[in-house]
């Protein structure tokens, strides 16, 4: 509402005439409505007095000045702290210069920026560098839409001349924090570059057929060991971890062909499994009837030996009998010869003197022998079996 005087004189709030009658006052006591500069300034005054009176020796002084300095100084020397984490090595640089020990896992403490500087490296990191391809992906699988050929990198010439696609990934990590940073420009690159060399002088090396067979796991080892002892020569404190072969093809304009070749070499080699196996069953079957003949026939001369053996000892023997006693030797030779000869004839005996006596001079011996070998009629069959 309006400010008004009740005696019809108006007044403002601050006791100034209003419009109604006497000159209009302004809320600082003085006529025009604008502020006192003395105020203004008395004021001012007063308050930096007391911010004044807040320090020792007055705001500005070579004691508040000191102290300033020595916080900021702290607060530098404080953020030169740094840690170390397990998986990290620490490389601390004062003017650009590395003192030669790198920090181990914990709290410690450089120069802060710009008299120093600290590199945190990790050096249990497993880094994996692709050549011959690259991943779209997280690299965990080999799908023609997750990786994209470089035949810059993987084709090779083998030993033999011909032409491989060798696709294949090294797996490295930091051993020395310190010739990483500074031994070489870009270390990474390097490994690279050193793994495909290594890689080429290997495949240069080595047959087609084999480097697609058997020769795998060699390759992988001969590239580790020469590869690490290269990046050793530059000093990049870097250790190769594996090398992986991870595809060994033909190219692909001949990979028909040399499939082809392949089949034929599978079946070259289960032709050579089967004859082999044939060879395995007949040579040890013919080699034991081969010594079983050979043991027969040395048993049939050392039997026709010990028997020739005996008849020239039993002759010596009848010589000697004979040297000794002629005609008995002789009489017995003879009766033994005809008992030989004569053994298996039938013989009949006459006897000349007994012709005038009534007797039959004639005695059939094979006759009689046979009548005295059979049983007498009704004697008992023990007796029949006994009777000669």
């Amino acid at each position: 509402m309006p400010w008004s005087d009740q005696g019809g004189g108006g007044q403002g709030p601050w006791g100034g005439g209003g419009s109604g009658g006497g000159r209009g006052n302004s809320p600082w006591g003085r006529p025009g409505g604008g502020p006192n500069p003395k105020d203004i300034e008395d004021m001012l005054r007063r308050s930096q007095q007391r911010f004044r009176g807040m320090f020792p020796g007055g705001f500005g002084g070579p004691k508040i000045i000191i102290l300033g300095i020595a916080a900021l100084l702290a607060v530098w020397l404080f953020s030169g702290l740094y840690r170390v984490q397990p998986n990290q090595q620490g490389v601390a640089l004062v003017f650009g210069k590395f003192n030669g020990v790198p920090t181990e896992p914990g709290l410690h403490w450089n120069w802060p920026s710009p008299i120093g500087d600290v590199f945190l490296p990790n050096v249990t990191l497993e880094n994996r560098i692709e050549i011959g391809f690259r991943s779209t992906g997280d690299g965990s699988s080999r799908t023609s839409s997750s990786v994209r050929d470089v035949p810059e990198e993987s084709q090779m010439i083998t030993g033999d001349e011909n032409l491989v696609d060798i696709d294949f990934v090294v797996f490295w990590r930091i051993s020395d924090a310190s010739k990483y940073l500074f031994a070489m420009r870009e270390p990474d690159q390097t490994v690279k570059v050193a793994a495909e060399a290594v890689m080429r002088d290997i495949i240069g090396g080595t047959r087609i057929q084999d480097a697609l067979t058997d020769r795998r796991g060699p390759i992988e080892t001969d590239a580790q060991i020469l590869l690490q002892k290269l990046v050793d020569e530059y000093g990049a404190g870097i250790e190769i971890r594996q090398v992986q072969l991870l595809e060994v093809d033909p190219p692909g304009q001949v990979i028909d062909a040399f499939n082809e070749v392949s089949r034929a070499k599978q079946d070259l080699e289960r032709m050579k499994n089967e004859a082999e196996a044939y060879r395995n069953d007949v040579v040890p079957r013919a080699r034991g009837e081969g010594a079983q003949i050979v043991e027969q026939a040395d048993a049939y001369r050392q039997e026709v030996v010990n028997r020739a053996q005996g008849d020239g000892n039993r002759f010596d023997s009848v010589y000697q009998a004979y040297t000794q006693s002629k005609d008995i030797t002789t009489k017995r030779i003879y009766l033994e010869t005809l008992e030989e000869v004569l053994k298996n004839v039938n013989k009949v005996i006459i006897d000349d003197s007994a012709s005038g006596s009534g007797v039959v001079p004639y005695l059939p011996l094979p006759e009689v022998q046979r009548r005295m070998s059979r049983p007498a009629p009704g004697a008992p069959r023990s007796q029949q079996g006994g009777t000669q």
